[in-house]
């Protein structure tokens, strides 16, 4: 027997049902036939096929991306539902040995789709978890959310900061201020651990949640090829590419982002793991205009992590030449037998488009370049099968004859 729907329902045109049905997360406007009247973003609906057959519960969108699924069950979504979802989440983190890790105390605990909790990501620093609504559908149900990490003792929680004010500002919201109970994080709240570096988060003002969580395994790996090199760590933001290479043994790190505030958290972070910040400088710049300054043979390893160039596929063309004359740039310059770390994460560059314009960038140096390696992004930021959109970072390391 049908169940009845648990909410408000969005109704698919005939044949537009196949991807919710290999549990593809999202619906385009373009496949509805009809919605119940006076939806608005962020309003939890049902989703049937055309013939009325359930396929699942989401919340709506304002875009071209009409629905964001959470489930492909006729599912209340209440406290309960975030408590199973996040605790399937936690026991992915424990599973990869990022839960109770004495040397790495932050790490991503929801990431988006990954966790099949579209428009969602909390990261744990330490004893804060920084909760981040992206959609306003997340940003109606905080309170939820929040009291379902609080009924999660192996978290370890002492305070929850709401890094939300986007979508509460879409939503006519200005107060950010969710269910009392947990004392805000305040800006630099505790210094974490990652893979025993030390750093200050800063998840007031800093972007994404206030560190870049994703670049884990990479810092990990340029510290490991960083021994006696002079390094470049452009667009460096809080520094922490130039700490863990530092960590690793580099003569000198230098750290170049257009943003003084970044870049006084990077003198922070470098003297908190004890290293000189005079001996490794911090310079506010555009890169472009660095790069092409540089001497040739100043740096042995470079490590290019700019923002996303091409947010959106109609960025896409300009984005790609910025990656292409950063990376020329690099090739030419770096010394002989030396390395680049180059990262995209714009989620509009896949794969093999980032690679070909590496290799364009490479051409047009005129340098021998091998690829000695591919990265992606780490474990507690999974890529849902059904959701291919998720792979969003993509990096090369090369070694430049």
């Amino acid at each position: 027997m049908q169940q009845a729907p648990l909410y408000p329902v969005v109704r698919l045109l005939k044949g537009k049902d196949d991807a919710l049905r290999r549990f593809h997360p999202w619906v385009f406007s373009g496949a509805i036939h009809s919605a119940a009247d006076g939806l608005q973003a962020g309003d939890t609906v049902t989703v049937t096929d055309y013939d009325g057959n359930i396929l699942g519960t989401g919340f709506c969108e304002s875009d071209s991306i009409a629905v964001k699924m959470l489930s492909f069950e006729n599912r209340k979504i209440d406290e309960w539902f975030f408590l199973e979802k996040l605790n399937l989440a936690l026991e992915v983190r424990k599973r990869v040995g990022l839960v109770g890790n004495p040397h790495t105390n932050c790490y991503r605990l929801v990431h988006s789709e990954g966790d099949g909790l579209a428009g969602l990501i909390i990261d744990v620093y330490g004893h804060t978890a920084v909760v981040q609504a992206q959609t306003e559908g997340m940003a109606l149900h905080l309170d939820e959310i929040v009291r379902a990490l609080k009924l999660m003792p192996d978290l370890g929680l002492q305070a929850v900061y709401n890094k939300s004010a986007e979508a509460m500002q879409r939503m006519g919201k200005e107060d950010a201020v969710i269910e009392d109970g947990y004392r805000f994080g305040s800006r630099l709240d505790e210094v974490i651990l990652e893979n025993d570096s030390r750093f200050l988060p800063n998840w007031e003002e800093g972007q994404k949640t206030g560190f870049f969580l994703d670049q884990r395994e990479s810092r990990e790996m340029v510290r490991h090829f960083a021994q006696g090199k002079t390094v470049l760590n452009a667009f460096g933001y809080t520094g922490g590419f130039s700490v863990t290479a530092l960590k690793g043994g580099a003569l000198r790190a230098v750290t170049v982002d257009t943003s003084k505030k970044a870049l006084a958290m990077a003198e922070a972070n470098i003297e908190l793991n004890g290293y000189s910040k005079e001996e490794n400088p911090c310079h506010v710049a555009d890169m472009k205009d660095y790069v092409t300054q540089m001497r040739e043979g100043a740096f042995d390893l470079i490590v290019l992590d700019p923002p996303a160039f091409a947010k959106r596929h109609q960025d896409r063309h300009r984005g790609l030449g910025g990656y292409r004359f950063l990376n020329a740039e690099a090739i030419k310059r770096v010394s002989k037998g030396g390395l680049i770390f180059t990262f995209s994460c714009s989620q509009a560059v896949d794969k093999a488009t980032f690679q070909g314009i590496v290799t364009a960038a490479a051409i047009e140096a005129k340098r021998n370049v091998r690829i000695i390696d591919q990265l992606s992004q780490p474990a507690d930021h999974p890529i849902n099968i059904f959701h291919p959109e998720g792979a969003y970072l993509k990096g090369l390391v090369l070694m430049v004859e």
